[in-house]
């Protein structure tokens, strides 16, 4: 098997993640990793096998590394020139989610990467969570018939600590909507295989954060939202999102219905549900599931190939272990920065619909064609 050389730009809680991930693959070696951030540096090094080069900044690493694969986690806000930078090198990249904090920073850099040989994948790593792995796998096979609806709800705790917590502003995070569901946003084009066409959101700052200051200034990232996102054929997702429910059982839940039945995943019970509208009422079938007597069925989804699980529920193992796959392979990326575009365009029209309280059209926010 070729073995693959990585280099990591940003060190922190995720940079370690993947650092861990990695190690977890077969074949594959952490060569260089930078951070201006010392302390990071550090963390990283210290569960790093071997040793790797150690630099200060993206810039020397780029110039003084040999690398395969380069994974970029660093803060939102620097996505651009980070990648930009990366972009003129020729080692295969993901980058972590968000691609940018702004639209037009999204687009200059898809523009960039045109015609390059190497890939570059976007992070979004939630579609290969087992159980929604599942669902997206039945709800694509015609489990539920066509899909008219897609809601997620998303209840947890407040942001985490970061380094000198940048993820408190919107200046630095592109906006809550942005930095934590452009997640959600992909997943929800991908179950529904089709681009967005416009966005009503209703959301605030309602709890977190408000006793902080930071130089006289006040963190002003929201902590809850309802989003409502339409699409060119009437089909319509929704997300629920509060960042001050630490007491959920299962903090994320994820739902596609079509006209011929029903999917749900939960997590972190790692749960998939599934039911028929043509069962509903067969007393044969409220047999088969006494515990909901609805004719639906209720299972555990695990992959038993995960050889890390992670802070994601084994997903970042899955991930990267298909972007190692296609390197090799010499395949396309599964999430593109186009995807990663659209995903942070949604994002910034729920936060412009938030600001104004109307509906954002699409083409308000994205060029033609996109």
């Amino acid at each position: 098997m070729q073995k693959i050389r990585y280099a990591l730009i940003g060190c922190g809680s995720m940079g370690r993640e993947h650092i861990e991930n990695i190690k977890a693959l077969d074949a594959t070696e952490v060569v260089a990793l930078a951070d201006p951030h010392p302390a990071s540096r550090d963390a990283a090094l210290a569960i790093t096998p071997g040793a790797p080069q150690v630099y200060e900044n993206h810039q020397d690493l780029l110039a003084g590394a040999e690398f395969d694969a380069l994974v970029i986690s660093t803060p939102n806000h620097t996505h651009l020139g980070v990648l930009r930078d990366a972009l003129t090198g020729a080692a295969h990249i993901l980058i972590e989610k968000p691609l940018c904090t702004r639209v037009e920073d999204c687009l200059e850099l898809v523009n960039l990467a045109q015609g390059r040989q190497a890939i570059v994948w976007v992070a979004q790593e939630y579609r290969y969570m087992p159980p929604v792995a599942e669902m997206l796998r039945m709800a694509h096979a015609g489990a539920v018939g066509r899909v008219h609806q897609v809601a997620i709800r998303e209840h947890r705790e407040p942001f985490y600590p970061k380094v000198n917590d940048w993820n408190r502003f919107n200046a630095n995070t592109g906006g809550t909507l942005v930095e934590k569901c452009c997640h959600y946003f992909n997943l929800m084009d991908l179950v529904l295989g089709e681009r967005p066409l416009s966005v009503f959101a209703s959301g605030a700052q309602r709890v977190n954060h408000l006793d902080e200051s930071y130089g006289g200034r006040r963190p002003d990232i929201l902590d809850s939202a309802y989003v409502v996102v339409e699409y060119p054929s009437g089909a319509r997702a929704m997300l629920d999102l509060c960042m001050f429910a630490e007491n959920s059982v299962d903090n994320e839940h994820i739902t596609i219905v079509g006209d011929e039945g029903k999917l749900e995943s939960l997590l972190p019970s790692m749960t998939l549900r599934y039911g028929r509208r043509d069962d509903w009422g067969k007393r044969e079938v409220w047999g088969q599931s006494a515990s909901s007597g609805k004719g639906v069925s209720v299972r555990r989804v695990w992959d038993t190939g995960i050889k890390y699980m992670g802070n994601h529920f084994g997903a970042s193992y899955v991930e990267h272990a298909k972007f190692a796959d296609a390197i090799r392979h010499g395949r396309p990326p599964e999430v593109t920065l186009a995807e990663g575009l659209r995903a942070v365009a949604t994002g910034v029209a729920a936060h412009r619909s938030i600001a104004t309280h109307q509906v954002v059209a699409m083409s308000d926010v994205l060029p033609a064609g996109w």
